[in-house]
C-alpha cells in the first residue's frame, strides 16, 4: 500500500459516526480514485449528489446513498433519500437499485414491510425499481439499504454561480430528522408533544421527497441545487459554497423551522439546523430567477425561502444569528440524530 496517502491523517485513530467528515473524504476517498474516464463530465466531490455521465444524445445522472439511522420507515426513505439526488440536478429519476441487508432473526413479514414502503413510494414517484440485492447477514444488527438511482436528460447545464447570487431553501429545517425521532421515540417525544403534534410528525416522512421542486427548479435554471441530508441546513450550507468556492451570508431568523422541531430538539439537547433534512433542497439561483423559483413552487404548494446570498469566498461562510452576531459556519461533523439514536444526549 502507498502510505504517503496518509500523510495529512492519523492511520490508528478510529472513525465518527456518520458521514466521513469532508477533509478525510477528500483526503482519504476522493484522491485514492485514480483513472479519469472521458465519458464523466461530473465527478465525486464535497457538496456534489451525483456523476453525470455522457452517452449517446443524453447524460445519465447517478447517485447512492445508505440508509442506516431509520428502521420504521427505511423502506419509503430508501426511495425517497437517493430520489432527491437525482432531483437535485434539475432531472426526474427513473430507476432505482435496492441492496437490502437483514440482521440475522429477520423475519418474512418484516422483509415484506420493507418492500412494500419502497414499491408504494417508487410507484408513487413513477420511479422503476429495477434491480438489487436481498440477503440476511450477521454483519450486521438492523436492517440496511444502500440505493442507487439514475435519472436522464438531454441537456446538462447549469449558471454559473456569483456574488449576489441568492440561497433559497424549500420547506423546512430538520424535516426527515423530526419525523424519525418521533417515529422511533415517541415515547420520549410525548413528554413535550401533544397527540396532534405526534401525528404531524408522522406525517412529515411523507414530505421528504424533493422530486417534484428539483423538476420545477430545473426548467426555471439554476446555479447549484443540493438536498439537505446528513448535516442538516448548515452542513448543505458549508458543503455548496465549498463546491462553487464562494462564501456566503445566511440568516438564522430566515430558515423556516417548524414548531414540533424545536421542541424535540430541546429535550434531546440538539441543533435543528444540523439535523438530517430529507424534504428540503438548498438552492443557489440568480436573483431574477429566484423570484420566479418562489412563485413556481408556492403555486404548488411547497414552501421556498430566501435564507441568504452568495458572497466573496475570502469573506467565508457565515451565519447571522438572530441577536445579530456573525458565527462562522463550520464544516459538517457527525449528524445530530446520532446524538439521539446512540443515547449521547
Amino acid at each position: 500500500m502507498d502510505n504517503t496517502i496518509y500523510s495529512d491523517i492519523e492511520k490508528d485513530k478510529i472513525l465518527d459516526l456518520g458521514k466521513v467528515e469532508s477533509g478525510l473524504l477528500q483526503s482519504i476517498v476522493f484522491d485514492n480514485i485514480k483513472y479519469k474516464s472521458e465519458d464523466v463530465i461530473v465527478r465525486p466531490g464535497i457538496g456534489e449528489d451525483c456523476a453525470v455521465l455522457s452517452t449517446e444524445g443524453n447524460h445519465a445522472v447517478m447517485s447512492t446513498d445508505p440508509i442506516t439511522a431509520s428502521v420504521k420507515d427505511i423502506g419509503r426513505i430508501a426511495i425517497h433519500i437517493t430520489c432527491n439526488d437525482i432531483a437535485s440536478n434539475g432531472v426526474r429519476p427513473v430507476g432505482i437499485m435496492l441492496a437490502i441487508m437483514l440482521p440475522y432473526g429477520t423475519s418474512q413479514g418484516e422483509l415484506e414491510t420493507i418492500m412494500r414502503q419502497a414499491g408504494e413510494t417508487a410507484e408513487k414517484l413513477k420511479v422503476d425499481i429495477i434491480g438489487g440485492h436481498t440477503e440476511v447477514t450477521k454483519a450486521v444488527n438492523k436492517p440496511v439499504i444502500v440505493s442507487t438511482a439514475i435519472g436522464k436528460t438531454e441537456v446538462y447545464r447549469e449558471d454559473i454561480p456569483e456574488v449576489g447570487d441568492v440561497i433559497l431553501m424549500t420547506k423546512y429545517a430538520g424535516i426527515e430528522g423530526t419525523g424519525i425521532i418521533i417515529g422511533d421515540f415517541e415515547r420520549k417525544c410525548r413528554e413535550v408533544l401533544s397527540d396532534d403534534e405526534i401525528r404531524q410528525g408522522r406525517l412529515l416522512l411523507d414530505r421528504v421527497s424533493v422530486v417534484e421542486e428539483g423538476i420545477i427548479i430545473g426548467r426555471e435554471g439554476f446555479c447549484k441545487m443540493h438536498d439537505v441530508t446528513e448535516g442538516g441546513v448548515l452542513g448543505a450550507v458549508w458543503e455548496t459554497c465549498s463546491l462553487i468556492g464562494l462564501g456566503c451570508t445566511v440568516k438564522e431568523k430566515s430558515i423556516p423551522v417548524l414548531e414540533i422541531t424545536e421542541k424535540i430538539s430541546r429535550i434531546f439537547k440538539i441543533d435543528c439546523l444540523r439535523l438530517i433534512s430529507s424534504g428540503s433542497m438548498l438552492v443557489v439561483a440568480k436573483r431574477e430567477k429566484a423570484d420566479v423559483i418562489i412563485e413556481k413552487l408556492r403555486a404548488r404548494g411547497i414552501l421556498c425561502t430566501e435564507i441568504g446570498s452568495i458572497t466573496e469566498g475570502t469573506k467565508g461562510m457565515k451565519i447571522e444569528r438572530e441577536n445579530g452576531d456573525l458565527e462562522k459556519i463550520e464544516p459538517p461533523e457527525k449528524d445530530e440524530i446520532y446524538k439521539v439514536i446512540h443515547k449521547e444526549i
